[in-house]
């Protein structure tokens, strides 16, 4: 479906006019973000992505309403495993409180800006190469079983290639220098830890990007609908983080439930030329897989404290 340019620029206008907001009037002075705090802003960006879903019901038609809120719910989904790997990049670089909020927002807003790279770039191997549908479908149900199987993953930062090559040819600090990234010693241009951070992270989130853009790539190819889902989940994530990274362990089984969510897309990928699964019931599910690991997440730890 064509959707105009100038409706790309309202968009793209509406998602800088609310980091703006955030960057220089929510979070002007570094502070360490509360649970309530993160509640709150968790709600407005959910209420937006659900109010934004419903425009595009009203406006394309169930179908693309369907397909938009499916990719919003991957993609919301899939990013709560970000959280738990931010929860390790920040613990490892001892990142003060204060700080964490800074860091995300440049993270968020380079993801947006690499997402868009490679929706652009999936959305044109499928239409060019129909056979990359298969390839894509594999890889996330080959992902999926490895995700389930796998152990708790850990941080690395002095294996990240792209760090290693900054700190090459970049001199960094002993310290942090309160929210600057980059700071000028005796004359001499020098990165700080934070900036170090942030390279982590952007890394991280591209190589999660290979996961998580197939597998909206499984329920829409419009680009605006995969581009829109995915900007709302990310805008979200920060908030995401510090209302959810004090509670890690109490989602034991939500890694499962990821896992059977990409299994499930790539399975769609693979049938889709034989068997049409409307998105209704894709929406379904991947909702229920999701809900049901939260909640058996939920009820183990109950019983744990029960048993305790």
């Amino acid at each position: 479906m064509h959707v105009d340019l100038w409706v790309w620029g309202a968009f793209i206008g509406f998602i800088l006019a609310m980091l703006v907001v955030d960057l220089f009037v929510v979070h002007r002075d570094a502070h360490a973000v509360t649970v309530r705090e993160a509640a709150i802003w968790s709600a407005i960006w959910v209420g937006l992505a659900l109010a934004f879903g419903g425009v595009i019901w009203m406006w394309m038609g169930p179908a693309a309403g369907g397909q938009y809120l499916a990719g919003y719910l991957i993609e919301k989904s899939l990013s709560i495993d970000n959280v738990f790997v931010f929860a390790l990049i920040f613990a490892a670089f001892a990142v003060p409180d204060r700080y964490q909020h800074r860091v995300l927002f440049w993270g968020v807003l380079g993801a947006l800006v690499f997402r868009a790279f490679f929706i652009a770039a999936g959305i044109t191997l499928l239409e060019r190469f129909h056979w990359t549908l298969y390839v894509f479908g594999a890889f996330l149900v080959i992902t999926g079983i490895r995700m389930a199987i796998a152990r708790d993953r850990h941080i690395d930062p002095s294996r990240n290639p792209v760090l290693r090559a900054m700190r090459r040819m970049m001199p960094m600090t002993e310290g942090y220098d309160d929210q600057r990234m980059v700071v000028r010693r005796a004359g001499r241009l020098m990165a700080t830890p934070l900036l170090a951070v942030l390279i982590v992270i952007e890394t991280t989130d591209i190589i999660f990007a290979v996961d998580s853009i197939p597998a909206i790539l499984a329920v829409t190819t419009t680009p605006f609908l995969v581009f829109t889902s995915n900007a709302f989940a990310i805008l979200g994530l920060r908030a995401l983080y510090f209302l959810l990274a004090g509670m890690i362990d109490r989602f034991r089984y939500l890694k499962v439930g990821l896992a059977a969510v990409l299994v499930f897309v790539g399975a769609k990928m693979l049938v889709a030329d034989v068997i049409h699964i409307p998105i209704g019931l894709s929406l379904a599910v991947i909702a229920g897989m999701i809900g049901l690991s939260v909640a058996t997440s939920m009820a183990g730890r109950g019983r744990v404290g029960t048993n305790a």
